[in-house]
This record gives C-alpha cells, sequence and structure tokens, in this order.
C-alpha cells in the first residue's frame, strides 16, 4: 500500500519524528533531555548567546522548562561527546563509533584540519598532548596569548589552534565545558574503553548507519535530504532508501506535488496512517533555534515549509533584513514567521526587537494567544520576566502584550 499525503500532513510527520509536533506535556528531567539528543542524533553547538546558546534552545524547544547544566552534566558524564557531525555537535556516545573514522582520516575534513599546520607545528602540538598528560586537562585560556591581542574570530593564538587540531584528529576529547568553554583531556582518559582494533566498524557500514539515523530523525526523507545530516559525501542515496524500504525500516509515501521519491520511517508508522486519514495534527507553538534540525538544511526548509531562511549575524547590518539572530517562529505545523530577539538579563527583559510573519500568515486573536503563551514561557525560562516588543504587523504586539 502506497500513502498519499499532502505537503501539510507531511510536514506533520517530521515535526513528530523531531519531538515538535506537540507541546511537552510533563515537567522535564535529565533523562528527558538525553532522549531529546538520542531522538535528533546530533546537537549542534554555537556559541552566540544574545538569548540562550542555540543547543540549549534547541532542547527547550523540545522538552519545555528545564536546567541547562543538564546538557553541560550529560557531556561530563560521557553521555554524550563532541564531534563535527552535521557542524560541531554534541552526539550521544553510543555513536562514537560512526565518527571515529573522520577523525582517523581528518585530511577530509576540509577547513577544520590543516595537515600542513600540523606538519609546521608538530613538535608545539605534541609538547600541548604531553602537558595534558602530565597536568590534566586543559582550556585554551590556560595558555597565554604570546603576540599581542587577537584580532576577530578566526585569529586564534597557536595554542588554541593546537587544541583544535588535536580534537580533529581524535587525540584529544572534549571532558566538560566550563562557562561553555572547552576543556580537553585525553582521548584515551575520556573513553578508557574504545579500542579501534575492536570497536571500529566498516567505513561502508558505518555510512548505512549514519543514513539510518538521519531518516529516523528527519522522519520523513528523500534522498537529497540524507547527505546533509552527517554532512555525507553527496552521493546517490534513492538506492540505498529503497533498499531500506525493501527490509522494512522505511515507508515509501507519495507527497502532494513532489515527483521525486519519499519515505516515512517505520517508527511512525502509527503516526503515518492517522496523517494520511486527516486525523494527525499540531497545536504547537515554539521559537526555534537558527541550528535547529529542523531548519538548519535551508533547501530542505524551503522545500517541506516554504520557509526561505537566512542566518543574517554574519551580514553587515545596514544589509539585514530580518535583524541579527532571527528565530523562526514554529506555529501548529507551520513555519509562521521569524523574530529578532535579545535576552536582558540583568534588567530582566525579554525583547523582541522585530517579530516578522510569513506571506500569507495574518494576524489573528488565535496567533496572537499562540505567540504570548510561547514568548512568556520562553522569557521565564531566560529569568527575563518582562516581555517587551518593539516591532510586529499591525497590531500583533498589542495583542499579544495584552
Amino acid at each position: 500500500m502506497t500513502f498519499h499525503l499532502s505537503l501539510q500532513q507531511a510536514r506533520h510527520l517530521q515535526l513528530a519524528a523531531q519531538g515538535l509536533l506537540s507541546a511537552p506535556r510533563r515537567k522535564a528531567s535529565k533523562a528527558d533531555a538525553l532522549a531529546a539528543v538520542r531522538r535528533m542524533a546530533l546537537l549542534q553547538i554555537d556559541t552566540i548567546s544574545v538569548v540562550a546558546r542555540s543547543p540549549y534552545l534547541v532542547l527547550y524547544s523540545r522538552i519545555g522548562h528545564y536546567d541547562p547544566a543538564w546538557l553541560d552534566q550529560l557531556l561530563a558524564e560521557g553521555a554524550l561527546f563532541e564531534y563535527w557531525a552535521h557542524e560541531a555537535c554534541f552526539v550521544p556516545v553510543e555513536d562514537y563509533r560512526l565518527l571515529r573514522h573522520r577523525m582517523l582520516n581528518a585530511e577530509g575534513m576540509g577547513w577544520k584540519f590543516s595537515q600542513r599546520w600540523y606538519e609546521q607545528h608538530r613538535a608545539e602540538v605534541e609538547a600541548i598532548i604531553e602537558r595534558i598528560r602530565e597536568r590534566g586537562p586543559a582550556r585554551s585560556a590556560d595558555f597565554e596569548r604570546k603576540h599581542g591581542k587577537g584580532n576577530g574570530w578566526w585569529d586564534w593564538k597557536p595554542e588554541k589552534r593546537h587544541l583544535e587540531t588535536l580534537f580533529t584528529l581524535g587525540r584529544l576529547m572534549v571532558k566538560e565545558r566550563r562557562a561553555f568553554q572547552r576543556v580537553y583531556d585525553l582521548a584515551e582518559r575520556v573513553l578508557p574503553d574504545w579500542d579501534d582494533a575492536r570497536d571500529l566498524p566498516a567505513p561502508e557500514d558505518v555510512r548505512l548507519e549514519q543514513v539510518r539515523n538521519s531518516c529516523r530523525a528527519l522522519g520523513l526523507a528523500k534522498p537529497a535530504w540524507v547527505a546533509d545530516y552527517y554532512r555525507l559525501k553527496r552521493a546517490p542515496y534513492g538506492e540505498m532508501l529503497r533498499g531500506l524500504a525493501d527490509q522494512g525500516e522505511l515507508i515509501p509515501v507519495k507527497v502532494e506535488g513532489w515527483s521525486h521519491d519519499a519515505f516515512v520511517h517505520a517508527s511512525l508508522a502509527a503516526e503515518l496512517e492517522l496523517a494520511a486519514a486527516g486525523k494527525l495534527s499540531s497545536g504547537n507553538t515554539a521559537i526555534l533555534s537558527p541550528f535547529d534540525p529542523l531548519v538548519w538544511d535551508r533547501k530542505r526548509a524551503l522545500e517541506l515549509f516554504g520557509f526561505d531562511y537566512k542566518i543574517e549575524c554574519y551580514t553587515p547590518a545596514p544589509k539585514r533584513k530580518y535583524g541579527y539572530f532571527t528565530l523562526p517562529i514554529l506555529n501548529r505545523g507551520k513555519l509562521a514567521g521569524r523574530l529578532d530577539a535579545k535576552a536582558h538579563r540583568a534588567q530582566g527583559v525579554f525583547e523582541v526587537k522585530s517579530l516578522h510573519l510569513e506571506p500569507g500568515v495574518r494576524v489573528s486573536q488565535r496567533l496572537a494567544d499562540d505567540l504570548s503563551s510561547a514568548l512568556r514561557r520562553l522569557a521565564a525560562w531566560h529569568g527575563t520576566g518582562r516581555l517587551a516588543i518593539s516591532q510586529a504587523p499591525g497590531d500583533l504586539a498589542a495583542r499579544i502584550l495584552a
């Protein structure tokens, strides 16, 4: 049987897979935070902090009010590790085996690893390894810049580049974070039970498992989307997905307006039947991170949600259309708009600098009520008890604040 889905039904299935179809129904626990990361497979890291840093915000949008220290604790306890996956990500530790090949073949990691730098500075790099071996874990801040001040984000002191080189090679791992700064330790001390000779899967098995994880996390997938999740090399994944469908792991579907193949992960079989019958819906409203898995593939967000999204923090201020760090607005199964926000923690104010709705989304009391509830909860989680809105369409700001 082939299921036929409307575009909105397809959206609901991806939201169900991502844990965004419904609002959290109970108070979160640390176990819920770990379960959410496992559900997504990857939790991308970003350091911008005008609101909560991205990984914390992604978890909040799925599990509701929680203690951000839980994520730090899960890393320090070894339930998660850090490495280059989609980009820099927190990853469940059981999936270390899926990224170990990248560490062993770092020449293929592009800008993340320079063989030339490593060869030129091999003695200094090895000295850092010995220092950590003898003195224990270290941060970049433990090394003093010897030649003036830094000039911008990527003007790293040599020791920082050495640490990042050793991290990409897998010789150092992030043991914990302190005030969000990485604390590096020897890989064999962070994962003492790992043995490459015994535990490393074959490369072809790794790729298949990464594709499986991507399909499970996406819920609804098409071949062109699969490579992006783990930043796999572009390849024709259609045959692999059809093979997984033959094995019962994926369910082929036809989506209205699409000529290409699409698949729903078998874990969503019950939701697929409800969706096809028009009985699956979403009443959830969530403010998303720009690096949320739902939108980090901008082409997928455009194709599935009709949401043309670009983060503008790297765009000069005069050329920005929406703002510095615009957060997508998920409302009842649609990406209905975006807002530029800043948490003024010292003043206790959560400021929405500007709020923009997508074409065709009209101001209504239901939308205002949805946004009022979502924004007030988000502000409270930030510890900023007062909500302020500087710019929004029509009388939407007044309705939200009423």
